[in-house]
């Protein structure tokens, strides 16, 4: 048998696995407060004005037909009444939910705020977001006084779901 000389394989070099990442996070541009402002209002705007509006109309009818007595009992309360206040919450808060996490999962990051401002959401790897992200980020804007944490570095919604609003455009 001859001597053959042998020689190990070249291991890829990972010490610039972390570099790559952070070099890769840096192609992106965070949107800024302005944005995320407009993005804000934009959305609660369309929320509030279209969408609960066709969405209410339906859910009455709904409850009108499968629960007549009940409805009956919202409307002679009016107003003023606790099941009214409480079913306007609970459709309120389930249009959030619902437009939040589908406009940000089958839109790839955008909300109508979102593509009028140029800004969209991602992972903070650069990933696009999945649905569990797009469910958590829309379940996080609930928590109460959130709103005001985008007046800090990064809002909890972010920040709780390791997402990011960049600039897209």
């Amino acid at each position: 048998m001859e001597n053959s000389e042998y020689t190990v394989p070249e291991q890829p070099d990972n010490t610039n696995a972390a570099t790559d990442l952070f070099d890769e996070q840096e192609l992106y541009v965070n949107a800024t407060l302005g944005q995320r402002f407009l993005n804000f209002l934009l959305d609660n705007l369309f929320m509030n004005y279209v969408l609960s509006l066709a969405s209410g109309y339906a859910f009455g009818f709904v409850m009108a037909y499968l629960f007549p007595e009940f409805m009956q009992d919202v409307i002679n309360d009016g107003e003023s009444g606790l099941k009214y206040w409480l079913l306007v919450f609970m459709l309120s808060y389930f249009n959030y939910i619902i437009y939040y996490t589908i406009c940000e999962k089958a839109f790839r990051g955008y909300t109508l705020g979102k593509l009028i401002t140029g800004t969209r959401a991602i992972r903070i790897d650069g990933a696009e977001l999945t649905f569990k992200d797009a469910l958590l980020r829309s379940l996080s804007r609930l928590v109460p006084f959130e709103v005001l944490s985008a007046l800090g570095a990064r809002p909890w919604h972010d920040s709780w779901t390791d997402t990011r609003v960049i600039k897209s455009r």
